[in-house]
Formats: structure tokens, sequence, C-alpha cells
């Protein structure tokens, strides 16, 4: 847990302003009382006072911005910004004066119109709920078509035997069912900058398959080894200065005696601390399997794409999850 206090005291030399969207859930709000008074960032929460005190009675507010779009004089305004970026879309200024209301989007319209750094929202609604309004008025960063998410895996104490850091990533997790060979391969290079920036470790991306190097072979099914392996490839060129490597199964990428069994000579098998996989199935599965059972931290899902920090949460996130996906999202402001 040294990872996250660091992430957490940078987080507080940033002093950032991050809006939660869920005031009518007891986490969030337990979570914006720990942040303030920890001075990990300032907060805005949306709902209103009364609800946030009968979800949660014994958690101190003070410090903490509540806004409720139902009575804020800024609905208005944002809902004339959903507007402008809505219309073309066939959006009638009616229309957006009754979603300008709705939490997530009035959370997206704060950040769009710069009255905060960062979003977080998801504890309570899914990620579709959370990141459409994202998708509609922050949309993706100049040069970006790939919006992705990763998780940062934190070891329990005692750390890992394969994972040196105690801090790895896994992507896609939580938005792209089933990217193609050109989707993957953004992924991984948009996965390893986030570890670069926000994990502080220096990646080493295993594009991950039911094979390692050519071992399985399932073209005639479902060609998801080749789509890894055209994936690999173009990662490879578009990022040459990335220790990239694949296609491997997740015992060749992370324990050295079977990286070096399976794939000699490669500089990632068998010490990979990114892990990339082929489609949403795995991901998630594999992210959730190593917290519930192997007892990882989950900070995420950390959004990566988007033209300012929004982040979304797993419904089953914890207090101490949210704390840490706040202090992410406001170094990733």
């Amino acid at each position: 847990m040294n990872f996250v206090k660091k992430l957490e005291e940078k987080a507080a030399k940033a002093g950032k302003k991050i809006v939660l969207c869920e005031g009518e859930d007891k986490r969030v709000v337990e979570a914006a009382s720990i942040i303030v008074k920890a001075g990990i960032a300032k907060i805005v929460l949306i709902g209103n006072e009364d609800e946030c005190k009968q979800v949660a009675p014994d958690v101190d507010l003070t410090g903490i911005e509540i806004v409720d779009p139902e009575t804020s004089e800024k609905t208005v305004e944002y809902a004339k910004i959903l507007y402008e970026a809505r219309k073309a879309k066939g959006m009638t200024e009616e229309e957006a004066g009754k979603q300008a209301k709705d939490r997530t989007m009035f959370g997206a319209l704060m950040l769009k119109a710069g009255d905060v750094d960062g979003y977080v929202s998801g504890a309570c609604h899914s990620t579709a709920n959370t990141l459409r309004p994202g998708l509609q008025v922050i949309k993706t960063a100049p040069g970006i078509s790939t919006v992705s998410s990763s998780f940062i895996m934190v070891a329990p104490e005692g750390g890992n035997p394969y994972i040196p850091e105690s801090v790895c990533l896994m992507a896609d997790c939580a938005i792209n069912i089933e990217p193609d060979a050109a989707q993957l391969a953004d992924i991984a290079i948009a996965t390893a900058d986030t570890a670069k920036k926000i994990g502080g470790i220096e990646p080493r991306v295993a594009m991950l398959s039911f094979s390692t190097k050519g071992s399985g072979n399932d073209d005639k099914f479902s060609k998801t080894v080749s789509k890894v392996q055209e994936a690999t490839k173009i990662a490879m060129e578009k990022a040459p200065e990335l220790s990239l490597d694949g296609e491997f199964q997740f015992d060749a990428a992370v324990a050295p005696e079977v990286g070096e069994l399976k794939a000699p000579g490669s500089k990632v098998a068998g010490r990979a601390n990114v892990f990339v996989f082929p489609n949403i199935n795995a991901g998630n599965l594999g992210y959730k399997i190593a917290q519930r059972m192997g007892g990882w931290m989950a900070i995420g899902p950390i959004c990566q794409g988007f033209a300012k920090p929004l982040n979304d949460l797993s419904r089953g996130c914890t207090v101490e999850d949210i704390v840490a996906t706040v202090a992410v999202t406001a170094l990733q402001a």
C-alpha cells in the first residue's frame, strides 16, 4: 500500500478539484470526506446535503462542495454547452435542459466548462452511463481514435515474486468489448503511457493470448491469435522504443522460467508488468480473479484517450478504491 500512499501524496501536491457524481452512494460520500481531510484533492459532490446525510449520517461533510443540478445556478449555462455539443446530432434546447440535470452529465459538463479538473463516477452507475457523457461532451484527445481503460493493480502486503515493483497494469478490462488489431495496439501504447506517467514504472508490455509465439493456432475458429500477433506488429511499428512483445500466454509473460522456455531471447517474456488482454472477456475476468482471489487492489478503470481526465469506478468498488481513483484522476489532470 506504499504505492497508493505515494499516489495520494503526489495528488495532494497537484491541488486539483475533482467532481464525484454520486452523492447518493454512501461509499462516495465517505471517500469524499477522507479525500478532503487528507488534502488529496478538492471535491465537488453532486447531490444534495439532506441526501448525503441520509446515506452517510456519521460522515463529516465539512470542506466538501455539494452541488445539486436541480437547483444549481450553473445548470442553464451547462445546458447551453450540451446543446452546442449535441445539436448536430439532433438534440433540442429543451432536451439539453433536461439532460443537463442528470448527475453524470452534469459532472461531465462541469469538466467541459473547466469548473473542475477531473471527473469520477460509476460506483452505482454502469460503465456505459458513466462514460457516455464523456464521449458526448469531453470527446477524445487530439490524434486519439481509441478510448480505452486500464487497471493499476497493487500487490497485497508482502508483494509478489513475479512482479518486483508490486504494481502492474491490466487492459482493457472495461470499455472495448472485442477490439480489432489496430485498437489493441492503441490500447497497449496508451496503457504503457499510463504505467509510466501514473504508475511510475517502466513498462514491459505483454500482448496476451492462449498461444505463445505461434504455439496455438485458432484461425479456423475465431482468429484471436492472429489478431494479437497483428496488434503486436502494429504496436511495435508505432512505438518502436517501447518494450513490448507477444503473443504470450500469461505464464510465459510473467514467470521467468516459462518465458525463457517458450520465448527465449524476449526482453518481455517472464518480466512483463503491463498485460494487454485480447478482449474484454479475458480482461474483466483476469483483473477480478487477481483482485478477489489474489488480494490485489484494483485502481480504476482508468480511462485513456479522453481530452480531459474522466474515470469510471467498478460498482463493486470500496471506499479505498474511490480515494485511489480520485488521486489518479488528479495526477492525470
